[in-house]
């Protein structure tokens, strides 16, 4: 009789812990589907952006976003496969296939040879519509590796031709970087070719706002964008510019279906911004990277058991410390508030005040630094006071940016930085008590948010490379 209790007990305890178990990790399949990239995104620039928040309202420590207050967090790696400090393309790759490879290549495996199949690509064939959207040019690396197959992440052109000659139904943000090119010895124009294979091509802001679902596959690229074909810094954007809420919620409107869609939104101008190690214009940028995720949370609200929101990164930008040397244990992050530009629009001026230098040193010096003042609050002593010291520090730069070969400065050959722009926007960050490493990447863990069916599996320590295979296994199978 003791021993057919205890048989039975084991049985029931078995069940018990099966059935428990199954209950921590069931889910329905998911419906809709977002992820979120935050290019070059750690924790501390998430943080820096929440402390600024509160500072401006004079409040202590962290106005949380909504996407920080999302119940699942963790952790995951970035490495690459052959690089333990990876870049967009090895890391994009691991988020879009769950497979690691080398630096610069765009879903393909390490050795350059075999296309590797993209969740996005999974998503489509699975008769849910897909959606890319980015901040940066639509051939960028980031974005490239849902779409395209690419032996290096530089082939702009061809990267493109992939994005026009795939079945996706959404394309959004940044326009092309390099749309003119050749194939098979012929010259073609990817836009009119993208026209040629059924999207409907939008590049002004009212077509964009007029679109609706009967115009059918979509590249949508409402703004002027920059040279590099990505739309402006948020800093820097004028009145009537699409911001990235905005692109999100028109391919939320374009791609709800029966079948559920796949969406992929990149911030990448965080990464850019921390490369340049400007701290005011990544805050920019992760505030507007934070109002495209709450695109997604609205829909959430509406669709709550079929849908999944991820939010993470491919890697940290720059190094980033929520504290600097020279001011102790102090922090001022509210002097950010000062900032009226990016460093590359800054740049841009400082070209254009070499152009038109009156002779006088000292008089064009005063002149600028009435510039600066006024757009960066740098000498103004009701915002920023400077000391002898950073006012010799700012001079000596403004002399390598006016005459860097010790003639008329038409050839500036200081570096690929601009020296003055480089001062200000590093005494920005140094009176603000931020800190930074490096003008590169670094192999910090990133930060992973997960809201919504099965956003429990995201709530651990993993790599990049499991994300995607966790979102197919929710989307794909599900557990009933």
């Amino acid at each position: 009789m003791k021993k057919f209790t205890l048989f039975l007990f084991l049985i029931l305890f078995g069940v018990f812990m099966t059935n428990s178990c199954t209950e921590m990790h069931t889910h329905h399949k998911a419906k809709y589907v977002f992820l979120f990239i935050g290019d070059g995104m750690g924790q501390a620039q998430v943080n820096l952006a929440e402390a600024y928040r509160a500072a401006m309202d004079n409040k202590k420590g962290f106005e949380h976003f909504g996407f920080t207050e999302f119940p699942e967090v963790g952790f995951a790696s970035t490495y690459a496969f052959n690089r333990f400090i990876t870049g967009s393309a090895a890391s994009g790759t691991a988020l879009a296939t769950g497979h690691k490879t080398n630096i610069n290549r765009i879903s393909m495996d390490p050795s350059g040879t075999k296309p590797l199949k993209t969740i996005a690509e999974k998503c489509k064939e699975a008769g849910m519509k897909v959606g890319i959207l980015t901040s940066v040019s639509i051939d960028h690396a980031t974005p490239a590796v849902f779409y395209a197959h690419q032996k290096k992440r530089d082939m702009y052109f061809e990267i493109g031709n992939d994005l026009v000659s795939s079945s996706f139904d959404f394309f959004g943000g940044g326009g092309f970087k390099s749309p003119e090119g050749e194939i098979d010895g012929q010259p073609v124009n990817l836009i009119a070719k993208a026209k040629e294979n059924g999207f409907k091509y939008v590049n002004n802001l009212d077509d964009f706002l007029a679109l609706d679902k009967e115009a059918g596959r979509v590249i949508a690229v409402p703004n002027p964008v920059t040279p590099s074909g990505a739309m402006n810094y948020v800093i820097d954007m004028g009145r009537n510019e699409i911001h990235l809420g905005d692109l999100t919620a028109k391919a939320i409107e374009m791609l709800d279906n029966e079948n559920g869609f796949f969406m992929m939104v990149e911030g990448g101008k965080i990464d850019w911004a921390c490369h340049s190690n400007d701290a005011a214009t990544e805050i920019y940028e992760l505030i507007d990277f934070a109002g495209a995720i709450d695109e997604a949370v609205a829909f959430y609200e509406q669709h709550p058991d079929e849908t999944l929101i991820v939010v993470t990164a491919d890697h940290e930008t720059g190094g980033l410390s929520l504290g600097h040397g020279p001011t102790k244990y102090e922090a001022y992050f509210k002097l950010l508030q000062y900032q009226k530009m990016s460093e590359e629009k800054f740049t841009d001026l400082i070209g254009d005040f070499r152009k038109n230098l009156s002779g006088n040193a000292e008089a064009d010096f005063e002149k600028m630094m009435g510039i600066i003042g006024e757009n960066f609050g740098l000498g103004d002593p009701e915002k920023i006071p400077l000391d002898d010291k950073d006012i010799k520090k700012l001079k000596d730069a403004f002399t390598a940016s006016m005459y860097p070969s010790g003639g008329d400065g038409a050839d500036l050959t200081y570096t690929k930085y601009e020296p003055l722009a480089t001062t200000v926007i590093e005494m920005m960050s140094d009176k603000a008590a931020v800190g930074w490493t490096t003008h590169a990447h670094t192999g910090v863990n990133v930060p992973v948010y997960a809201l919504g069916v099965g956003a429990a599996y995201f709530s651990d320590y993993t790599d990049n490379a499991e994300i995607p295979q966790i979102i197919e296994e929710i989307v794909m199978e599900g557990v009933h």
